[in-house]
């Protein structure tokens, strides 16, 4: 863990590698519209006669500022969100026993680093790819091929309610159950293609998130029901991307904590169209990774 810390303590936030070689963007996000009906979303082909969602969406330009030359590194504990330092030993992620085996391990060492906590679990992952010919960004729906697209509706992975459940979903050992006093769930999120230049991933900066922004929406699986919050529009709301991710770099963001103050709680996040992505460049392939950690 010592060597990941002093990797993520070398990374320097002065240079700028943005595509257009300006700070920061302009681009869409799409936010949810106000509405009277619950928000539901399906990941895989809906039942006949149901729509993929049910919410209609407030596309809004927003400003997203390269975090490589901000004033100050991103903090985990404070806007929510840091980029690491932190190569990988996996060869194929579309491998999913070498993820499993290698990859799971790599990202439970990673979350002890960057928390400070005192365990850290796995429990589960997602590869994406950005759909051929740049059609609009959505929900994230799988393809044919079983991936999931890039996800451009402003989400966060967990509420209060479903980050509550997660622990004795996680932990099923009483003994180990009844010592967990405070745990976060982070996401880490990593090329697994080389430098993204195709639909980067923008985060917000947890310190300008309101409770009020947020909406509870239902996500359909096969087999069970799942829970996240898609974001309302406010003009407070600090976007941020590190340009050209590579395959080396992690970033890793907080989805829930049980603590209520002091913290990073939730950060919002989604895929965008970075307005000056150079012709031809291949569709972003991507892997997301959750992990519950106990302090």
């Amino acid at each position: 863990m010592n060597a990941l810390l002093d990797k993520r303590l070398r990374l320097s936030p002065t240079h700028d590698s943005s595509p257009d070689g300006n700070w920061p963007v302009l681009a869409s996000m799409s936010y949810i519209k106000p509405s009277n009906q619950r928000p539901c979303s399906y990941t895989f082909e809906p039942p006949n006669g149901e729509p993929w969602e049910n919410s209609e969406y407030d596309l809004r330009e927003v400003q997203i500022h390269d975090a490589r030359i901000a004033a100050s590194r991103p903090a985990l504990e404070r806007e929510g969100f840091e980029l690491w330092d932190a190569p990988t030993a996996v060869v194929n992620f579309m491998n999913q026993n070498e993820v499993r085996s290698t990859y799971y391990r790599e990202a439970r060492e990673l979350a002890l680093a960057a928390t400070g906590g005192r365990r850290a679990y796995v429990f589960d992952h997602l590869v994406r790819r950005r759909e051929p010919d740049h059609i609009a960004l959505s929900f994230g729906k799988r393809s044919i091929n079983g991936l999931a697209a890039a996800n451009g509706r402003i989400h966060n992975d967990y509420t209060e309610e479903s980050g509550k459940k997660r622990l004795s979903l996680v932990i099923t050992d009483p003994a180990e159950l009844s010592e967990v006093r405070r745990y976060s769930i982070i996401n880490i999120w990593r090329s697994i293609r080389g430098p993204v230049l195709d639909t980067p991933l923008a985060v917000c900066d947890a310190r300008s998130l309101s409770v009020d922004d947020m909406v509870v929406c239902d996500v359909k699986y096969p087999h069970r029901t799942g829970e996240i919050y898609l974001a309302r529009h406010d003009a407070a709301h600090r976007w941020s991307y590190f340009s050209r991710m590579d395959r080396h770099e992690a970033l890793i963001f907080k989805q829930y904590d049980t603590q209520i103050s002091g913290v990073s709680r939730f950060t919002p996040h989604a895929a965008f169209d970075h307005p000056d992505t150079p012709a031809g460049t291949p569709p972003r392939e991507s892997i997301e990774l959750r992990c519950l950690v106990t302090y």
